[in-house]
């Protein structure tokens, strides 16, 4: 569960440090002191989409750290299959940076992370149900993904998925072997004249550099000559034998004799030895280049003619002979392929013909679990629905199949899901869009939250502003089922219904003021005079008198004595 929360120049919140515990949180203020920028503190810290609009005004960049600890067992095992461990004390600690130029940093532990691996950890370590998420109940794409959830399809789903991807594969090879024959023709006919303009030219890899490089030579030849012979003079001598080769020798010699006197010239009579070694062959490899230079004008033309005709093909197949060569295979594969187009498309169609079979045999299983599973969900769900002080309610969850022999099939299988109610007696259920009004749809969906929630192994669920469209004897219900989902788990929830700030284990006060003239957000735990003081301006507004805070406590109190019958 989150264990503390530390929030730096999030908009209107400069710096808090927040403790949680077990049990039921609410953060209660005025609106817009800052109560939904702690969820979305939250929310950025697991990894949520940013902006730098986040970053407080003036500030060079925004931080938010968490810690968690207790986690469960089946959260601790889907961490470390991501790669994450918890500390040896069984923390974890997880922090991120957002800069005011929209960068960003994010550490597991004190290790450098991604955005992406915060996101894969999230629902294991929080549930948090945004003020948006009752109005996806209107969509109903959104109710496969409940219904899968609660029947713990992932892993059919999962085996389902990869036989549909096999399937789609193969129909897109399918599809792009499909062009009509015309088009083929015009393709094929190209493709012989690419192939055949290729093979024509001969190309060798490589050939274009060495090419260039013995153009480069031929180009230069009297400068190259002339410099050859300028060192041959020097190494050898001009007529009378002398030079350089002849010099070093004969130094080389003179040293060897003195050495026979003065021991301490050996050393130096063989470097000289060594030298003149290497001098001589290095002035015959400049006689050998010269020799080997072979200057033909005939034979630099005819390079200059390759070099142009390979230049002309590289405009149209590639900038050097290797990518021209690679084309050249590119065109021989397509149009092999072509030429055998229809033996290779039956053979794919009789693939894809296997490979709907295997994906609609899962599709069936997947099918079967989920019709299963929504007999029990729509059971729990109108359980809750009744507690929850809508007890006409009849909620039903559809699972519609296409009637065609073999019917398309889609990334979730064959079935279509619905959810379906009725809150007043005689009406038939219909669509959750057509029927629920505001405060119909959060129950419904805090229903199905508490319902999910009691196997997923997630500790900590979030609740920002769960009693939107409910007042009265509903939102006593709704404080009561927070209460209860709150025994052995930890319950963050924003509000502004004393029904549920009064069912709080901890109440944390979300104020905002001014300071030097700039606002700020301030948090503080309640103690219970506090407690009784906020609820008193929940439910009185300014007009706080001795009624409205004796009418809190007694709330107060109440909560205190439904929470030991729990």
């Amino acid at each position: 569960m989150l264990s503390q929360l530390h929030i730096e120049n999030i908009a209107v919140i400069e710096s808090a440090d927040i403790t949680f515990d077990e049990g039921f949180h609410v953060l209660t203020g005025e609106t817009g002191a800052g109560k939904s920028i702690v969820v979305d503190s939250i929310g950025a810290v697991l990894g949520a989409r940013t902006s730098r609009d986040l970053v407080r005004t003036g500030a060079d960049r925004a931080r938010v750290t968490a810690l968690f600890r207790d986690l469960s067992e089946k959260t601790l095992l889907a961490l470390s299959e991501l790669g994450v461990e918890p500390d040896e004390d069984g923390c974890l600690l997880i922090s991120r940076e957002i800069a005011a130029d929209g960068r960003g940093t994010c550490r597991i532990g004190g290790k450098p992370a991604t955005a992406a691996i915060l996101r894969a950890m999230a629902p294991h370590l929080i549930n948090i149900h945004g003020q948006h998420d009752s109005q996806q109940l209107l969509d109903d794409a959104s109710h496969i993904r409940y219904l899968d959830a609660f029947a713990r399809a992932d892993g059919v789903l999962a085996e389902y998925r990869g036989a549909y991807s096999a399937h789609q594969k193969l129909l897109r090879e399918i599809e792009a072997l499909s062009m009509d024959e015309a088009e083929k023709a015009r393709r094929m006919d190209m493709l012989r004249y690419q192939i055949a303009q290729l093979e024509r030219a001969n190309l060798k890899e490589g050939e274009d550099d060495e090419l260039e490089t013995r153009r480069r030579l031929l180009a230069n030849a009297e400068h190259i000559t002339q410099a050859i012979s300028e060192a041959n003079d020097a190494l050898y001598g001009e007529d009378d034998g002398g030079g350089a080769v002849a010099a070093v020798w004969q130094a080389a010699r003179a040293v060897e004799r003195a050495a026979r006197y003065d021991e301490s010239l050996e050393a130096r009579a063989v470097e000289l030895n060594d030298i003149a070694y290497r001098l001589e062959d290095s002035a015959r490899e400049v006689m050998a280049a010269g020799d080997g230079l072979g200057y033909s004008q005939r034979e630099l033309d005819d390079i200059q003619s390759r070099l142009e005709t390979i230049r002309k093909l590289s405009k149209r197949y590639g900038g050097t002979v290797a990518d021209m060569l690679a084309f050249l295979d590119r065109c021989r594969e397509e149009l092999d392929q072509m030429q055998y187009a229809d033996d290779r498309r039956a053979h794919l169609e009789s693939q894809a013909a296997h490979s709907y079979d295997t994906a609609y045999r899962l599709a069936l299983r997947l099918s079967d679990c989920r019709e299963a599973a929504a007999k029990t969900l729509e059971t729990r769900i109108r359980d809750e629905l009744t507690y929850l002080d809508m007890p006409r309610a009849v909620f039903l969850i559809q699972v519609a199949h296409p009637e065609e022999e073999r019917p398309p099939l889609t990334a979730d299988g064959l079935d279509r899901v619905s959810f379906l109610i009725s809150v007043n007696a005689g009406e038939e259920p219909k669509p959750l869009s057509r029927v629920a009004s505001g405060g119909e749809l959060s129950r419904v969906m805090l229903a199905i939250k508490n319902v999910l929630a009691e196997g997923d192994g997630v500790n900590t669920l979030v609740f920002d502003e769960v009693d939107t469209g409910i007042s009265g004897r509903a939102a006593q219900k709704v404080a009561r089922k927070l209460a209860q989902v709150a025994r052995g788990r930890q319950v963050l929830c924003v509000t502004h219904l004393t029904q549920i700030a009064a069912m709080a284990d901890r109440q944390l006060l979300i104020e905002k003021a001014e300071q030097n003239g700039r606002a700020f957000t301030r948090i503080t735990a309640l103690d219970l005079d506090g407690r009784v003081r906020e609820l008193s301006r929940i439910s009185a507004g300014e007009v706080v008198t001795d009624a409205t805070l004796a009418a809190a406590r007694e709330m107060i109190r109440d909560a205190e004595e439904y929470k030991k019958t729990l």
